[in-house]
């Protein structure tokens, strides 16, 4: 069980009916262009993680259907000092996770840099640094093969048109079996622009299957497009191909990108992959997978995605999601949280240590008031604590204590994107405390009042966002001495940024005035998120 997670509470989501079915999505949150695998009867899942650390998460399953967050690879992003500040679109875009040699591997193209990979003896670690295997710009979507046949190796990638002038296609280059060396300069092993209709060709897994080699890849773009199936005998083609999934009559858009899974029970494959669902990000789910009688997979029902189906065959197991409840045993956060930047490096991984935070021998999150010259703006701090948004309708509660006695020192509870709105509590320049909520819209760059600022007379709050479908937040409070929740300033629409959905988050800052470091503390306690 990862630290702070609960027991005993109703989860946001489920997609495990009870009955042995299944509803989708399976993940409903933005588990972004997911990659999985199975070793033995264990799943596992990885996922895009952008500009946060820690990286690449690490999630496990029994049936594909109840998953668990277990760890994340990648502790922090390099080049470091390049995601010292928030870059929320940029670094870790759709890992592909493999096993092979008794190895665990993650290849990632981070289209400002290049493609990564890390590899480890164990899901659970340790993950060895990550290796450049590919510099460049626009380098994306890579995924290897080993043909276990030949012994030899495999990577194939995709292009970002926004780094290199260049979509619509994929390229292959043979590789070392260790997977540190391209033997080649590559070749463009399929055209999009060759093939009629198909556009934004991306996101490419390679298989093998009867012979042939198999990429699975997706085109038509993230909100739109489909899921396109390739085949050759030889790995540089050529390649045939078929479209294998799209929304048809259904209202999962754009049904794309992921990874075909076999099951357990023998003669069962699997399908997963995300839908564009706007502030909720792109959340995950699971499809039957077939083998038509000419050879090509037929996915979902007759092409078009299930919303319940039989669940995958495996032993009875326990209803369950990431975590999202935190009571913050000893300081310390749970798996679910993440940086919206590189924490300072002597703070390691996801523990709470001197920096950021402050560990204690109690519960609660002590994060301290980082001085910064962008307070008034969270979408450019790095000590911002978040999380995803776990359902489509929820309530997220979390009780604030603000210590610092700096003037202007802030803390409180967000809801970001390429707009943001949190409600916490300030010092003000006259000792006392006040509850405030405040908001920017897209594109404005200083935050203003959304409602009136309160009294909150013992630096205490507790503090409330309902949301509701379509990403409609209503921001609450309960301060001292009634008690009771009042409703504060108007609805505030969650919206996502290009690439990631909206995420919750907590934080704590103090004016920079001539100072360095930070000034005094903010704890927060049981933070909860009930249906």
């Amino acid at each position: 069980m990862s630290a702070g997670m609960r027991t005993g509470t109703s989860l946001p989501w489920t997609a495990d009916l009870g009955d042995g079915t299944y509803r989708n999505p399976v993940l409903h949150a933005d588990w972004s262009d997911p990659d999985a695998i199975r070793v033995g009867d264990d799943y596992y899942l990885t996922a895009s993680s952008f500009g946060r650390a820690p990286g690449l998460p690490l999630l496990h399953s029994r049936d594909l259907v109840n998953w668990s967050l277990i760890g994340h690879a990648l502790d922090r992003l390099e080049p470091a000092g390049d995601f010292a500040s928030p870059r929320h679109d940029r670094g870790v875009w759709a890992p592909s996770l493999r096993h092979h040699d008794g190895r665990f591997w993650i290849f990632w193209g981070d289209p400002d840099h290049g493609i990564h990979q890390i590899n480890a003896p164990e899901i659970g670690g340790p993950w060895s640094r990550p290796f450049l295997l590919k510099a460049g710009k626009g380098l994306i979507d890579a995924c290897p093969l080993w043909d276990e046949r030949t012994g030899e190796a495999y990577l194939i990638h995709a292009w970002a048109k926004s780094r290199s002038g260049v979509k619509n296609r994929l390229t292959g280059h043979r590789m070392s079996p260790d997977g540190r060396e391209l033997l080649d300069d590559g070749e463009i092993v399929v055209d999009g622009d060759q093939l009629p209709g198909w556009f934004t060709l991306e996101g490419p897994k390679l298989y093998q299957r009867d012979g042939w080699f198999w990429i699975l890849a997706p085109a038509g773009g993230v909100s739109t497009g489909w899921q396109g199936a390739f085949r050759a005998r030889d790995f540089l083609g050529p390649y045939e191909e078929e479209v294998v999934l799209a929304q048809g009559r259904t209202e999962v858009n754009g049904p794309h990108q992921g990874a075909w899974v076999t099951g357990a029970a023998p003669g069962e494959d699997w399908f997963l992959h995300f839908q564009e669902r706007g502030a909720y990000g792109r959340v995950v789910h699971l499809q039957p997978l077939r083998w038509r009688d000419d050879g090509w997979p037929a996915i979902g029902a007759d092409g078009e995605p299930v919303r319940v189906h039989r669940k995958p065959t495996a032993p009875p197991q326990p209803v369950r999601a990431p975590a999202t409840d935190d009571v913050f045993p000893g300081g310390r956060i749970g798996l679910q949280w993440q940086w919206t930047a590189n924490p300072p490096p002597d703070q390691g991984g996801s523990d709470a240590v001197p920096g950021w935070t402050l560990p204690h021998a109690g519960d609660g999150l002590r994060l301290t008031c980082r001085r910064t010259e962008v307070a008034h703006d969270p979408r450019r701090l790095p000590n911002v604590l978040v999380q995803r948004l776990p359902a489509e309708s929820f309530t997220v509660t979390v009780g604030l204590t603000l210590e610092s006695e700096e003037p202007g020192a802030k803390a409180g509870l967000a809801m970001l994107g390429d707009a943001f709105s949190w409600i916490g509590v300030e010092r003000g320049a006259d000792g006392g405390v006040r509850l405030v909520h405040r908001f920017a819209e897209t594109g404005a760059t200083r935050e203003r009042d959304a409602a009136q600022p309160l009294a909150a007379p013992d630096g205490h709050a507790l503090l409330r966002i309902e949301v509701s479908p379509g990403g409609r937040c209503r921001f609450s409070a309960a301060v001292r001495p009634d008690g009771a929740f009042h409703s504060s300033g108007p609805v505030f629409v969650a919206t996502p940024w290009h690439w990631v959905g909206a995420l919750l988050g907590l934080f704590a800052t103090a004016p920079a005035g001539d100072k360095d470091g930070w000034s005094g503390t903010a704890t927060f306690n049981d933070f909860r998120i009930t249906p």
